[in-house]
């Protein structure tokens, strides 16, 4: 069930992200880099609005799950009518704040040379009513997480993304190339998905008679819901603020350069969300049966993985970047100030990625504490980082300090993880599961920047270099895991019904 939960996730995560590549060159060719900057900030507004979950998408997971695994999940149809309420009221808030600060926000805190006044102003209230429409979507996708109906959330996404990437390319395209045209469009995409999403939901828990809204079921989740909301706090500031101070320090221009980098780099996440959705609910099924054997090897056995396929995947980002976006957009002034971005950003997102895994496991046992330690301290550290280099360097200071900040979060969130956790695993995690795959990747990543400078390589060569050293790199690390060597002779041998063919694959505990 894991490992079909994963692979349906990461088909969904794979489409979408290959949709939003492929229509942000179209963005740029109508709207212009200005206005695209518009839509990063779009998306950034969008994360920052996310502190008004409160905690709450989470801890539905969290009780769809264990509902699910002692076969009475209708049991939270009643805490999904009472918490549906809630998002849709926060929805409406949304809407009416965004509107009334959209004047300020278009005088004072966005820079633009070409945008007038009131197109911004225009903008900005249509992206307000996108979020508010957009805003249920996170409360309907936990419960679905939750009772482990990822396909139901995949087809949905796939989709909504669909619709909204090509049908934004088509109003552009023929009915009125604006901003305030393409943030129109994603009204009614978003109001659409949220229908849907709340439709799959419901028949998910089931619609019980007497379900209505209800205090006690508030009182009974608000402690641990109030521990994510801090978490998610926390964490939406440490992932987002980068892109908060930028928008404000750097021109439009400049930030959307910084968001185009931004974007690409997203494509990393195509493997690690799938991997979190499915992983949450399964470990915290195993912390409820207090499984730690299975446990540990199934936080490790996915931290490998992860680790096989991410590295090498950033460490093509690093090789090819600018080589990617010239062929992306066919704009070389673009590629040549983007790139650095890109390569530096993908450094910090891969080590970013790989703590899912930890993350995943600290909200499964209930240690929220541990999360929100761990984020206090690197936001203290984050903030005037962030500002100094910001402003020395621009869009590649704020890269930097995301890489700083991602290797400081490695050391102390794994040590203090595994403190609490998996005392018993030591230094092994960081220096085999960790270490290997990225060692193994920068060594091939050191191998294909130096063919390129000898054999003096054109941009489409570089790329084939670049995915050449992404699959050797990938190739290689899978091969120095006894445990992933394993499966994949496990897998091979399901596949072609030939039952075991040997493995040399090692138990993980004792390791």
């Amino acid at each position: 069930m894991l490992g079909r939960n994963v692979l349906i996730g990461l088909a969904g995560s794979v489409w979408s992200a290959a949709l939003g590549f492929a229509v942000i060159p179209f963005y740029l060719h109508y709207l212009g880099v200005e206005a695209y900057g518009l839509v990063g900030f779009f998306a950034t507004l969008q994360a920052v609005v996310q502190l008004l979950d409160m905690g709450l998408a989470p801890t539905i997971n969290r009780e769809v799950s264990r509902a699910s695994a002692e076969g009475d999940i209708s049991r939270t149809s009643t805490l999904l009518r009472t918490l549906a309420r809630v998002y849709w009221l926060i929805a409406a808030l949304i809407a009416v704040v965004i509107l009334g600060l959209s004047l300020p926000i278009a005088d004072h805190w966005l820079k633009a040379e070409h945008l007038s006044p009131a197109t911004l102003q225009h903008a900005v209230s249509l992206l307000g009513v996108v979020i508010a429409c957009r805003w249920p979507i996170g409360l309907y996708q936990g419960v679905l997480l939750g009772a482990q109906r990822i396909p139901a959330a995949s087809a949905i996404n796939i989709a909504m993304a669909t619709l909204g990437g090509v049908g934004a390319v088509t109003v552009l395209a023929l009915v009125s190339a604006t901003i305030e045209a393409f943030f129109a469009w994603q009204v009614t995409v978003g109001l659409t998905h949220a229908m849907l999403m709340r439709h799959a939901a419901w028949n998910a828990v089931g619609r019980e008679p007497g379900a209505a809204f209800s205090w006690p079921e508030l009182r009974r989740i608000w402690r641990f819901s109030a521990s994510m909301g801090g978490i998610a706090v926390l964490g939406l500031v440490f992932t987002q603020m980068d892109k908060v101070m930028l928008s404000r320090i750097l021109d439009l221009r400049s930030f959307a350069h910084y968001m185009l980098a931004a974007t690409v780099v997203s494509g990393l996440y195509v493997l690690i969300t799938p991997m979190f959705n499915a992983l949450y609910p399964r470990f915290t099924s195993l912390a409820a049966l207090r499984d730690h054997a299975g446990t540990l090897r199934l936080y490790r056995l996915c931290t490998q993985a992860v680790g096989c396929g991410l590295f090498p995947l950033a460490m093509f980002l690093v090789v090819s970047s600018r080589d990617l976006i010239l062929l992306w957009t066919r704009d070389d002034a673009l590629a040549l100030a983007t790139a650095p971005v890109v390569a530096v950003m993908a450094a910090g997102s891969a080590l970013h990625g790989v703590m899912h895994i930890p993350h995943a496991l600290q909200l499964a046992h209930g240690e929220t504490r541990l999360p929100l330690a761990i984020n206090g301290i690197l936001i203290v550290i984050m903030v005037p980082l962030i500002a100094i280099l910001a402003l020395h360097h621009g869009a590649l200071g704020g890269a930097i300090a995301w890489l700083v900040l991602h290797v400081l979060y490695v050391a102390l969130g794994a040590w203090l993880t595994h403190r609490r956790l998996l005392v018993g695993i030591r230094s092994r995690w960081l220096l085999r599961d960790v270490g290997m795959p990225l060692g193994i990747s920068g060594l091939c990543g050191a191998i294909a920047l130096w063919a390129g400078v000898a054999l003096q390589l054109t941009h489409p060569l570089n790329i084939v270099v670049g995915v050449v050293a992404s699959l050797c790199a990938a190739t290689i690390a899978v091969l120095a895991s006894s445990s992933l060597r394993g499966v994949v002779r496990q897998s091979l041998s399901s596949a072609l019904g030939t039952g075991s063919i040997g493995s040399d694959a090692e138990p993980l505990i004792g390791k």
